[in-house]
């Protein structure tokens, strides 16, 4: 199911790039880039990260030699929470999370994000000296050339994916026949229950958390059809993993560039740590009102919709 949505995807995206658009797109970005104090060639990062991925916008960055500590620290948050954004969205909706939560708690993170260390930072006026190197990328040319590699990007991806997804499957099957979910589940009850969520996801925001959304999806989706994790925790579950996933990876990944990790990590965790509370109490207020809770909070027994 998730091949189907990687590998047109990776495909079509490998092709756009050797296209006009993305020179176009970061031309039409670039004047409002003063507005979150980053200079206009900063869009080049940011269209690569979230059109490709986050090698793909490191790589953006590192074309650029006269950035500030404190602008590419911006750029490293903004993509943290928004980065290949056609996939990451795709799994969601095959989880079942719709488009425009996606979308505008991505993009809205990123955005005010920015907007904040910019206002509160004073420092980090230096130019960056880049702690290590990354690899360019090759110069491809020709319609067929381009074409094959497209198809080489998304048959790696699916193939990928499958490496890591069945075997992680395979895994969780043998932990529930053992009923060690069970006992995991007692385990992270006070952290789901603080976030708004039942036990039953927590094997969605462990997998999040640790390989990230577009490999933690067949973990998210074995929930939904297995365990019975409703839309409303998935979509929290979701939220919270929107702003901090694949938090080794997605961490240790900026190190090259030289800016401060910790203090990104601190940020995207507390991120979504409030973030998911905020939206967990909200949306229960809600369901109150109309009925589908009860005031001491039980839930009845209405599925949410």
């Amino acid at each position: 199911m998730l091949g189907k949505v990687i590998f047109p995807i990776t495909l079509l995206v490998s092709i756009m790039q050797y296209t006009p658009l993305l020179p176009w797109l970061i031309d039409l970005i670039s004047p409002a880039m003063g507005l979150i104090g980053l200079p206009g060639d900063a869009a080049i990062p940011l269209v690569l990260g979230n059109f490709l991925n986050l090698y793909a916008g490191i790589g953006g960055i590192l074309a650029l030699d006269s950035l500030t500590v404190k602008e590419v620290f911006i750029i490293a948050v903004m993509l943290s929470f928004c980065h290949n954004l056609f996939i990451e969205t795709s799994v969601a909706l095959k989880v079942g999370v719709k488009l425009w939560v996606v979308l505008v708690t991505r993009i809205g993170l990123a955005l005010v994000s920015a907007v904040v260390i910019n206002l509160v930072w004073n420092g980090g006026s230096e130019v960056i000296k880049y702690g290590g190197a990354v690899g360019g990328e090759e110069t491809i040319t020709g319609i067929w050339a381009i074409l094959w590699n497209g198809l080489e990007a998304a048959t790696t991806g699916t193939l990928k994916l499958a490496m890591i997804i069945i075997p992680l499957m395979l895994v969780i099957q043998i932990m529930k026949d053992l009923n060690w979910l069970n006992l995991f589940s007692k385990w992270m009850k006070p952290m789901t229950r603080m976030l708004g969520m039942k036990e039953n996801t927590s094997m969605t925001l462990v997998a999040g958390l640790v390989i990230g959304l577009a490999y933690g999806a067949g973990v998210m989706l074995e929930a939904v059809r297995e365990d019975g994790v409703s839309r409303k925790d998935m979509t929290i579950a979701f939220i919270f993993l929107v702003a901090c996933h694949a938090v080794v990876e997605d961490t240790v990944i900026f190190i090259p560039l030289g800016v401060p990790v910790i203090p990104l990590l601190i940020i995207r965790l507390v991120t979504a740590i409030l973030l998911a509370m905020i939206i967990s109490r909200i949306w229960a207020r809600l369901d109150e009102k109309k009925g589908k809770v009860e005031p001491r909070g039980q839930e009845n027994h209405n599925p949410i919709i």
